[in-house]
C-alpha cells in the first residue's frame, strides 16, 4: 500500500519504519527539516533500540523516504497516518494545534486532487476530537469526495516499540466506514494481534483508559509496597503471590462498569489497612480515596433518581450483589435509606432477601438493623411494577431481565448495573 505518515516523532518514526519493513511504500512527513534529513538518510532522530538499523534498511531498499511537503505526501499515498504530538497545556487540556494544522494541509491537498483517500488518526486524543477537530480541519465545511476517516491508537512502549508494533495487545480501529476498516486490516495484515473494529469515540477513549489503568497499577503497587514495609511484610513476595491469582487479581474480574461495591469484606478490609497506615504515620492517598469514590457512586445514583421528581420508586435488588442475601454494607440499602429520607415511596423486590427474612443467617440483621426497609419488600414482580413510577435496577440477574421485558412505557428506568438499559 502507498502510505504517508505525518509526524516523525516517536510514534510516527516507528510506525513508518515498521510499515516499510512490512513491504508498504511509505513517505514520512514532518515540518522539522532536521528530522526529515535524518530519516531520509536512514538515521534515527530518537533513541530506540533497533530503530536506526531498521531505518537504514528500509531507506536503502527504497521503501521509505522523508519529505516536508504535505501536497507531495498526499499525491504519493492513498492513506495517511497522522502521528503528531498532542501535548498537555498547563491546565491539562490537550494542545491539538499540530493535529489541526496537518488536517488542514491534507484537506487542501485533497480538494485539489478530488480522489479517494483515507485519513487515519494515530495520535492520542480525547473522545470527540476526531469529529470536532480533525474532520472539521480536513473539510473546512466543504465535502471532499471519497474522503474516509478512522482512528487507530498505538500501543507501543518506549524501549520495546519495534516488538510492540508487530505484537501489540490488539489492533484497534474506530471508523464508521467499512472500506476504511478493510484498508487498515490489509495494512496491518502482518501484525500478530486480534483486529478489533469499534466506533470512533470508543477507539479514542481506549488509550486513555489503558494509560490511566497502567498508572493506577504502578501507584497501587507502590502504596502496597509502602504498607508492607511499615507492617513488616516482604513487599516483593506479597506482590509476587498477589500476581499468581489470575482468577480475580490479574484478570477481567471487577473491570465492568456498574454500581458501588459493598459486602462484608471490601469496605471492612479497606478501613483496616487505612487504619494501619495512619497508625504507622504513612500516607496512602490512592487507597484512601477508594471508599470516598465508592460513596460518590451512591450519592450520584440518589441524585439521578430524585431528579426525575417522581415519588413512587421500585427497587430491584437489595443485596450487595445478585445471587446472595448478604445486606452488610450493601450500597442498595444505603440508596434506599437515602430515598426514604427524601420522602420517596419505595418498594423493593429481592427474592434472596425475602427468603432470608424467613430463615437464614441474615434474618437477625434484617429484623434488628433494617426493619424499616424490610417492611417495604414486595412479594412478587407484579406488585413491584404496579407500584413503580421509577424502576431502579440494583443487581443484574433473571429478575432484572424479567422486569425489562414487562416494563410499562411510562416508567423511568435507572439501571445501576449499566448493562440492561442505556444509561440515562
Amino acid at each position: 500500500m502507498r502510505v504517508s505518515v505525518f509526524g516523525l516523532g516517536y510514534v510516527g518514526c516507528v510506525t513508518a519504519a515498521c510499515l516499510a519493513k512490512a513491504g508498504h511504500r511509505v513517505v514520512g512527513v514532518d515540518v522539522n527539516p532536521e528530522k526529515v534529513a535524518m530519516v531520509g538518510a536512514g538515521a534515527s532522530p530518537l533513541v530506540e533500540p533497533g530503530l536506526g538499523d531498521l531505518l537504514q534498511e528500509v531507506v536503502a531498499a527504497g521503501l521509505l523516504r522523508a519529505i516536508s511537503s504535505t501536497d507531495e505526501a498526499v499525491a504519493s499515498s492513498d492513506l495517511a497516518l497522522i502521528c503528531v504530538g498532542t501535548p498537555s497545556r498547563d491546565n491539562g487540556q490537550l494542545d491539538v494545534a499540530a493535529l489541526q494544522r496537518v488536517g488542514e494541509g491534507i484537506g487542501r491537498a485533497l480538494r485539489a486532487a478530488q480522489r479517494p483517500f483515507t485519513v487515519v488518526l494515530r495520535s492520542t486524543v480525547l473522545p470527540g476530537t476526531t469529529e470536532s477537530v480533525l474532520s472539521h480541519a480536513l473539510t473546512e465545511g466543504r465535502a471532499i469526495r471519497g474522503l474516509m476517516v478512522a482512528v487507530n491508537p498505538e500501543f507501543m512502549r518506549e524501549g520495546s516499540s519495534l516488538q510492540d508494533f508487530v505484537q501489540p495487545p490488539l489492533t484497534l480501529v474506530g471508523s464508521e466506514r467499512v472500506e476504511a476498516v478493510d484498508q487498515l486490516r490489509e495494512l496491518y495484515a502482518g501484525v500478530q494481534a486480534p483486529f478489533v473494529h469499534t466506533s470512533v469515540r470508543t477507539a479514542e477513549m481506549i488509550k486513555y483508559v489503558s494509560n490511566a489503568f497502567h498508572a493506577l497499577k504502578v501507584t497501587f503497587a507502590n502504596e502496597i509496597g509502602d504498607l508492607c514495609e511499615a507492617l513488616g511484610a516482604d513487599a516483593q513476595e506479597v506482590m509476587r503471590i498477589f500476581r499468581m491469582d489470575h482468577k480475580l487479581n490479574v484478570s477481567e474480574a471487577y473491570l465492568r462498569p456498574g454500581f458501588a461495591f459493598g459486602g462484608s469484606c471490601l469496605p471492612k478490609d479497606l478501613r483496616a489497612i487505612l487504619y494501619a497506615a495512619r497508625s504507622a504515620d504513612l500516607t496512602v492517598p490512592m487507597l484512601a480515596e477508594i471508599l470516598p469514590s465508592n460513596e460518590r457512586q451512591i450519592q450520584q445514583a440518589v441524585s439521578r433518581i430524585l431528579a426525575l421528581r417522581r415519588r413512587r420508586i421500585g427497587v430491584l435488588g437489595l443485596a450487595f450483589k445478585s445471587g446472595t442475601d448478604d445486606l452488610r454494607e450493601s450500597p442498595m440499602v444505603r440508596l434506599v435509606e437515602a430515598l426514604i429520607g427524601k420522602g420517596s415511596d419505595v418498594r423493593i423486590l429481592d427474592r434472596s432477601v425475602s427468603i432470608a427474612r424467613l430463615s437464614g443467617a441474615n434474618r437477625r440483621y434484617i429484623e434488628e438493623e433494617i426493619p424499616h426497609i424490610s417492611s417495604l419488600m414486595c412479594d412478587d414482580m407484579d406488585a413491584l411494577l404496579a407500584h413503580a413510577e421509577v424502576l431502579v435496577i440494583g443487581n443484574d440477574g433473571e429478575e432484572a431481565r424479567q422486569a425489562a421485558a414487562r416494563l410499562r412505557a411510562d416508567v423511568d428506568v435507572i439501571d445501576l448495573t449499566r448493562g440492561l438499559f442505556p444509561r440515562q
